[in-house]
């Protein structure tokens, strides 16, 4: 018997609108799935670069599981220190008795060429007792001869220093050189050639300066003689350069070019 309007009805059936379709919960699967898929990859890739990273080329690691900091072959970063402990004497204020090696001799080098390139060195006695601290004897004559030409009478009137090598009253006069590094050029039991790449401050630090203080890049080669006990100078030459490209930077003013010079220290140098 049919059913009347007013009999409540009992559906079998969802309308066509709400009924749910096979097709659409695959569709909605398929992209979830494949969501996972992705984030499981990158997930994976993230943790094989952090494993890589701990041991990375041009590294080794010790017995203790540590990387040793030294650049291999192809690093583009040039020697690596030797890791020999720095000298333990000075005389002069210069450092000395370096090791009977290639390293010890690039040692030595660059920390002469920091005395070579300092503010001493525009003072006659101060001059006389680096050369004499840092040459071999056998070269001494003529190395002390030629750095009093090359820092003394014409050079230091052209800073603005007097007979002695001081400054005007009121002015600070900075010469300093700092090393960048170092190559062997040559290298023997008895003799060693070493190139020492530098930067350098030079000049009057003060309010009234006509030679403010400025900076040049340099190379200084320097030949050096084991003596018996250490690695002493016995001829030096030098040219401009590798000069970097120089930084959009604003210059200091004079009173922070003086306020920097006498606070900060300069350094030593040892492989």
């Amino acid at each position: 018997m049919p059913l009347s309007d007013d009999q409540p009805r009992t559906r079998t059936r969802l309308p066509v609108g709400e009924q749910s379709s096979p097709t659409s919960n695959h569709r909605q699967t398929r992209p979830l799935r494949a969501l996972l898929a992705v984030l499981a990859v990158v997930t994976l890739l993230v943790v094989a670069i952090a494993v890589a990273n701990r041991v990375a080329p041009g590294t080794s690691t010790g017995s203790d599981g540590s990387s040793a900091d030294r650049a291999g072959p192809g690093t583009g970063a040039g020697p690596a220190p030797s890791g020999d402990q720095p000298v333990g004497t000075t005389v002069n204020g210069i450092p000395t008795g370096y090791a009977h090696t290639e390293p010890g001799a690039q040692s030595a080098a660059t920390n002469y060429a920091v005395a070579i390139g300092s503010a001493d060195m525009f003072r006659t006695d101060s001059r006389h007792g680096i050369v004499a601290t840092i040459a071999d004897p056998g070269a001494l004559a003529g190395l002390q001869s030629r750095l009093d030409q090359g820092f003394g009478g014409d050079t230091a009137t052209r800073y603005g220093l007097d007979a002695q090598g001081r400054a005007p009253k009121g002015l600070t006069f900075v010469s300093r050189t700092v090393p960048v590094g170092t190559k062997s050029t040559g290298y023997s039991e008895g003799d060693a050639k070493v190139e020492v790449w530098c930067t350098g401050l030079t000049g009057l630090a003060g309010e009234r300066s006509v030679q403010p203080v400025t900076t040049n890049w340099f190379t200084l080669t320097l030949s050096l003689h084991w003596t018996g006990s250490d690695w002493k100078l016995t001829d030096y030459t030098s040219r401009q350069g590798p000069a970097p490209v120089p930084a959009d930077q604003q210059a200091a003013t004079a009173d922070e070019i003086t306020g920097a010079v006498q606070q900060f220290g300069g350094f030593r140098f040892a492989r």
